[in-house]
């Protein structure tokens, strides 16, 4: 039977549930309004969509790696306050997704919340989703996910803060013990602390370099004191601070945050313990994950919420 736009407005006006979901409710109840609503409370669909419009910026990473070591995956999943990530259901609803994750073909989060939920075949992982938001009472998102494969060597994994940052790096070696793993979880220890862009200075562009460049000569010729000074020793320091830059954002260029002596880089580390191994290693890359990143928080202000409150009395 044909179902109308006003029958869709009607039960999403009830409901609160998106507009495709009521029009699949009505569809699979046949247009029976009741029977419509029972089956979106099924799902867990019939309160989520009136909570979607809070901003949910707290949350978990979550970094699970196979038995093998070859393949890992990091997940974000977000919530509206801190109280919730620290929810025992949360983090287990958490640790399912992640699971889906690591075995999952889709390529994007869209497909991903399309798939059956592993748990229960009968629901999407985005009715899987709903149904927490019903039980736990706040907005959910599953906002991203990235996997990693590495067939000759191994991935590693770092989780710092019960969550608020994940980590894996993609490491390739010949040999694999109990050091080599070590050197790696230090490595992925210091993506977290240190926030680098790139692994190393072949993945950033020869047009990035010279734009820095240009914007650095720029305030050299801006500045009365160092424009005076000969071209030859204007190009070197613009050359300088363009190489501290990229000490700065490259993760083998940055000094190792565990170094003795404090001038040891990342990339000199990996060698030493690739040179005491006899082990050919390479860092291939990593995912850095950190839960809220790009989202715009709602500041509350209690204050001034009372104030309005006592106005308007």
């Amino acid at each position: 039977m044909a179902i109308t736009a006003a029958e869709v407005k009607k039960l999403r006006e009830m409901t609160g549930a998106g507009m495709m979901d009521c029009k699949k409710a009505l569809t699979a109840a046949e247009g029976v309004m009741d029977a419509a609503i029972e089956w979106l409370r099924e799902k867990g669909l019939a309160n989520a969509q009136k909570k979607a419009s809070r901003i949910a910026a707290e949350g978990l990473c979550k970094a699970l790696v196979s038995d093998d070591g070859k393949n890992a995956v990091v997940v974000e999943v977000n919530a509206e306050t801190d109280f919730v990530a620290k929810n025992e259901k949360f983090q287990t609803f958490v640790g399912q997704v992640a699971d889906q994750v690591l075995k999952t073909a889709a390529s994007g989060i869209e497909a991903f919340m399309d798939e059956p939920w592993i748990l229960d075949p009968s629901k999407t992982v985005k009715e899987a989703l709903a149904g927490q938001i019903a039980v736990i009472g706040e907005n959910m998102n599953i906002r991203r996910f990235e996997q990693v494969k590495e067939d000759n060597g191994f991935i590693a994994s770092y989780v710092h803060m019960g969550g608020k940052i994940g980590v894996l790096l993609d490491v390739q070696t010949d040999v694999v013990n109990d050091e080599i793993q070590e050197m790696a979880k230090n490595v992925a220890m210091q993506v977290a602390a240190m926030k680098p862009l790139y692994t190393s200075r072949d993945e950033i562009s020869a047009d990035y370099i010279a734009h820095e460049e240009e914007i650095l000569l720029a305030q050299i010729k801006n500045d009365p004191n160092e424009s005076r000074k000969p071209e030859k020793v204007i190009q070197g320091i613009v050359k300088g601070r363009v190489n501290k830059e990229l000490k700065e954002i490259c993760l083998l260029d940055q000094v190792y945050v565990k170094a003795e002596d404090g001038k040891q880089t990342v990339g000199e580390y990996v060698k030493s313990v690739a040179k005491a191994n006899g082990a050919n290693i390479t860092i291939k890359g990593f995912v850095r994950y950190e839960t809220g990143e790009g989202i715009e928080k709602k500041q509350e202000n209690f204050a001034e919420e009372v104030a309005k409150q006592m106005a308007a009395k």
